[in-house]
């Protein structure tokens, strides 16, 4: 049987009372008989919060009075359905007045204008560079110099497929690279047919063979009066910079080769080179041809690691390239005989037959000539000689260009050159004075040549990023 109201079991429904005070915040809840439970509670803390008081006497407390009636009638015109409890208009109101009334306007969206980012350019009237043509005795070389003539010379030679502007333009163009053509000169050149809007090579025409296109740059050197040069080669333009640097060592004061093949082509490269040759003269550039190039210049899983970069690839070859005239230098690449270059294994006794200037060797870890980059290295002067395997990238001067810059100016400043720094180390460069740039170097050497500025010691060995 249920307890009477009014009644209490053993103090159970005892009021909490705060010290110095005579209210009982509590009793409307725990005191039978009293307001209605969420009436009290409401109220109840009301009182502990101190958010409503004692009703006022007089004027104010009608005019506040009439405030709470109003507020009531608004709040019951939004929910009809459900009413207020009478003790939860005060707080209700006093919540909305302290938000400010222009956080609660409504924000409108105006001029706003999708834009997408600008599609990579791969077209010579973006380059600076200034296109000669240069006549040899197998046909005419279109060369492209970009900076002052009298600066030291950087000579350029391009991959398969691929001509200046494509191979080269947009990693001279990188930020850390800027400041480098303001030392130097680059000389690009182009093998024959392979420049930008060429025409077909006339049927009756024989490409020159490698050793004949590294005869070609003797025929450059001369016309550009080139006292000496620092090679840039990638892939089948690394092989003829190699071939002409046999022939006039004195010519090159130090190569920097990407994806270089020192030795004869094997049998399943040649047998897909020949496909190629074959669809190009009769087809075109077919499916087959297009994926062999993304393969030879990106290696396998190109899509995954920069979907954009490939498509741009795939649209140019496809565009730009003139079949005929790649079907001929592709021809001429996997017909090349081997370097015949060996390490000479009596570290006293210098080999005439290896490369006797500084050699940086450059490949990335995805791409196909990996291995033969290494075959490369063990062939070379280990005193003279760097090997260097960039991660997560086949195209390294697309996919990073970053590391290669800095492989590239560190390797000069081995060779005596004194390369900038980039824009951002060049800002913190200027921190220090040139006192104590004075003070270090007489610190770290204990002497001090005014004027002369000569690092001789490479600081790349193998490394690989």
């Amino acid at each position: 049987m249920s307890a009477p109201v009014g009644a209490s079991s053993g103090g159970a429904y005892a009021s909490l009372e705060p010290l110095g005070t005579g209210d009982n915040v509590y009793r409307p809840t725990t005191v039978p008989g009293g307001p209605t439970p969420s009436t009290g509670l409401l109220e109840g803390m009301k009182k502990a919060l101190g958010l409503v008081k004692e009703p006022l006497s007089g004027q104010v407390g009608d005019e506040r009075r009439g405030h709470l009636a109003a507020s009531r009638a608004e709040v019951e015109n939004l929910i009809p359905n459900r009413k207020m409890p009478a003790s939860g208009i005060a707080e209700e109101a006093a919540l909305l007045g302290t938000v400010p009334s222009d956080s609660m306007d409504d924000v409108e969206l105006k001029n706003i204008k999708l834009q997408f980012p600008h599609a990579r350019s791969m077209s010579r009237e973006d380059s600076n560079a200034q296109e000669e043509i240069v006549e040899t005795d197998r046909g005419n070389v279109v060369v492209a110099v970009q900076g002052n003539r009298n600066k030291p010379a950087i000579l350029t030679y391009h991959d398969l497929g691929l001509n200046y502007v494509s191979n080269f333009q947009a990693f001279f163009n990188y930020i850390d690279m800027r400041a480098l053509i303001e030392n130097f000169c680059i000389y690009h050149v182009n093998a024959p047919g392979q420049e930008e809007g060429a025409q077909t090579l006339p049927e009756e025409f024989v490409y020159p063979s490698m050793d004949e296109l590294a005869d070609q740059l003797a025929h450059v050197v001369r016309h550009f009066n080139l006292k000496q040069f620092i090679g840039f080669g990638v892939g089948a333009g690394a092989n003829i910079l190699c071939r002409y640097t046999l022939n006039h060592p004195e010519m090159v004061s130090a190569l920097c080769l990407i994806n270089c093949v020192s030795t004869q082509p094997g049998w399943i490269e040649w047998g897909y080179q020949k496909l190629n040759t074959r669809y190009l003269r009769s087809k075109g550039m077919t499916q087959g041809v297009l994926d062999y190039l993304m393969w030879h210049h990106f290696g396998r899983n190109t899509e995954e690691r920069n979907h954009d970069l490939v498509q741009v690839y795939k649209s140019y070859f496809e565009r730009n390239v003139n079949p005929t005239n790649l079907a001929l230098f592709i021809d001429s690449y996997v017909k090349r005989t081997d370097l015949n270059i060996q390490r000479d294994p009596d570290p006293n006794r210098k080999n005439a037959s290896t490369l006797k200037v500084p050699v940086i060797n450059i490949t990335g870890a995805m791409s196909p000539h990996a291995d033969d980059t290494v075959t490369f290295n063990g062939r070379l002067d280990p005193t003279n000689s760097s090997w260097m395997k960039i991660s997560d990238c086949g195209m390294v001067l697309e996919e990073q260009p970053g590391k290669v810059s800095e492989a590239f100016r560190l390797f000069l400043q081995g060779e005596g050159y004194v390369a900038p720094l980039s824009p951002v180390k060049m800002a913190l460069f200027r921190k220090h004075s040139l006192e104590e740039l004075f003070r270090a170097r007489i610190y770290t050497t204990g002497q001090c040549q005014q004027g002369i500025i000569n690092i001789t010691e490479n600081p790349i060995s193998a490394v690989v990023c």
